[in-house]
């Protein structure tokens, strides 16, 4: 709290930053998931007949709408795994290069160095829910149905937001001494983006449970499935459901703190 003041003023510093010059500004938040989502939507359900239905007996391959017993739509189906893993890679991304971005500031004044990720994942948070606005659109333009499980989604996005933060940390101080975690940690995002059901349903994954158990392993495969329950599928997640993604958010936290606390004090060295 001693701080909510810089923090503030650095969030509205890269606001400014991002969309500087730009015409529309932040309305890119929104119209650059709807573009995507446009093109992925027609890629792979155009091009690779990609459904949310099994071709052959025409059941759905994932949880239903609600009590219609329909599955949603295959663009807010794919517009809802893109925003939330678009919070977390943009999170992680931005916190990890803080440090060393803000260098010539820590060797001025004395600032708590944990102000710059967390300042980082704040910034990634208002970039998200102005996004998903994008979402709102979507949803109302298919005529989807919205429950009053959808109520809790603030809940969801604090879980992935000390997730998020958590990473950011380690990835922040780890980054000040091997500069090469940043290529690094190009492929591992996009392992993870591969590894989550975004664009794609387990359904076609058949029978392989080694490959749902390797997909289960990653994190972001909770807090995405657990996203659609709330919104697109308007059902209440199972307990697993919300007890899995909270402890990967505090064990990353605790995790991040340590990392972050025994090494800060060497940044000045290194940055």
């Amino acid at each position: 709290m001693r701080y909510r003041h810089l923090l503030i003023n650095l969030v509205k510093r890269d606001i400014s930053v991002k969309y500087r010059r730009s015409v529309l500004g932040l309305v890119w938040s929104v119209l650059n998931p709807l573009l995507m989502m446009l093109v992925m939507t027609f890629v792979f359900q155009r091009l690779f007949n990609m459904s949310l239905t099994d071709a052959a007996t025409g059941e759905p391959t994932v949880p239903t709408v609600g009590n219609t017993g329909l599955p949603p739509t295959f663009a807010v189906y794919l517009l809802a795994g893109q925003l939330i893993f678009n919070f977390f890679n943009e999170a992680t991304n931005t916190a990890m290069d803080s440090v060393l971005g803000n260098a010539g500031l820590i060797k001025k004044v004395y600032i708590p160095k944990y102000i710059f990720p967390l300042e980082k994942v704040i910034f990634s948070l208002v970039n998200t829910l102005f996004s998903f606005i994008s979402l709102a659109i979507v949803m109302v333009f298919t005529r989807s149905v919205i429950t009053w499980w959808a109520l809790l989604t603030p809940v969801m996005l604090i879980l992935l937001f000390i997730f998020n933060f958590g990473v950011g940390l380690i990835l922040s101080s780890m980054v000040v001494f091997f500069r090469d975690i940043k290529h690094l940690y190009g492929i591992v995002t996009l392992v993870l983006t591969y590894m989550t059901p975004i664009f794609y349903t387990e359904g076609i994954l058949g029978d392989s449970t080694l490959v749902l158990a390797v997909m289960r392993v990653n994190p972001m495969y909770w807090f995405v499935a657990l996203f659609r329950y709330l919104v697109v599928y308007g059902q209440p997640p199972e307990p697993l459901m919300w007890l899995i993604p909270l402890a990967w958010a505090l064990g990353t936290l605790i995790i991040g703190l340590v990392v972050f606390r025994k090494t800060q004090d060497k940044f000045i060295l290194h940055i």
